[in-house]
């Protein structure tokens, strides 16, 4: 049996770029699913439509645009853990033509043994967003040239505290608009991630999206669980684009409890997952279940 196809292209054109994706997908069903979010350490759960992601977005890349003069061609790093808000950043950078370059916030926490994955203490400018739990650790950064911290609340508050010269984006982005106008000069071949010190355009991220959606077997019927950082391309293919562009939600999850899974699975009616310890398969990548 032919599994049913993801959502069409505008006009019937595949969409060439993240953001083309997110407008297919508000045109094909804009109230259904699209991300869903699971902090099992404070048992928060929150689930976004497309077209109430979409705003996310929007007021985001306006926050970036007009709050924080960022250009297309520039750079945002996102020290974020895996969060429906990160997923958020991800494309609203796109929409704005930056180069979204994730780091995971452990490889920023004192004694850390891994490398970080993204540029902090390189010499070039950029824009930093941190979460709050990381933000002391790289709000002195002297080469962003704007900080935005992220408290990642369940009900959306600020800070808990406001370092100098940081933006509380939970503060800012409620005044910016709920729809978004790119600059014609953002083309799909422009970079737009840069992970593991390999950079993608935006048409490249798309067409990996769909090679590992074809290759998984994703169609508008699925849901991903995932638990992976967005500082790998695995991660923000199994964790964002992949089931954006073929039809799929995606349910991230966050500080792992392994007791709660299997009612999650059947609660949200999980068809693949992807990152998870002893479910995943050798590659790493999205395992169907049965």
């Amino acid at each position: 049996m032919t599994k049913p196809d993801g959502p069409a292209g505008t006009g019937g054109r595949p969409a060439a770029d993240p953001a083309g994706l997110l407008r297919d997908r508000l045109a094909a069903d804009p109230s259904r699913p699209l991300v869903t979010f699971y902090d099992d350490a404070s048992g928060e759960r929150v689930e976004l439509s497309a077209k109430t992601f979409d705003n996310w977005v929007a007021k985001t890349a306006n926050l970036l645009v007009d709050g924080l003069a960022a250009e297309p061609g520039g750079r945002a790093v996102l020290v974020l853990p895996p969060h429906w808000q990160s997923a958020v950043w991800l494309m609203a950078c796109w929409a704005a033509g930056l180069v979204a370059e994730p780091v995971d916030p452990d490889a920023v926490r004192p004694g850390s043994r891994t490398v970080p994955a993204g540029p902090l203490g390189a010499s070039a400018p950029y824009i930093l967003a941190a979460s709050e739990e990381v933000l002391g650790e790289v709000a002195g950064d002297r080469d962003a040239e704007e900080v935005v911290g992220l408290s990642l609340h369940a009900l959306g508050g600020p800070l808990s505290e406001v370092p100098a010269g940081v933006v509380d984006y939970a503060v800012e982005v409620r005044a910016y608009g709920d729809r978004f106008a790119a600059d014609p000069s953002v083309t799909p071949d422009a970079p737009a991630l840069t992970v593991t010190k390999v950079t993608s355009s935006a048409a490249e991220l798309v067409a990996a999206a769909r090679r590992r959606a074809e290759k998984w077997e994703l169609d508008a019927h699925d849901r991903v669980l995932v638990d992976m950082s967005y500082a790998t391309l695995d991660g923000v293919l199994a964790g964002l684009l992949a089931p954006l562009t073929s039809g799929a939600s995606v349910i991230i999850q966050r500080n792992f409890d392994k007791a709660s899974l299997d009612r999650r699975v059947t609660l949200e009616h999980v068809t693949a997952v992807a990152g998870l310890p002893g479910w995943n398969d050798a590659s790493g990548s999205v395992r169907r279940l049965a």
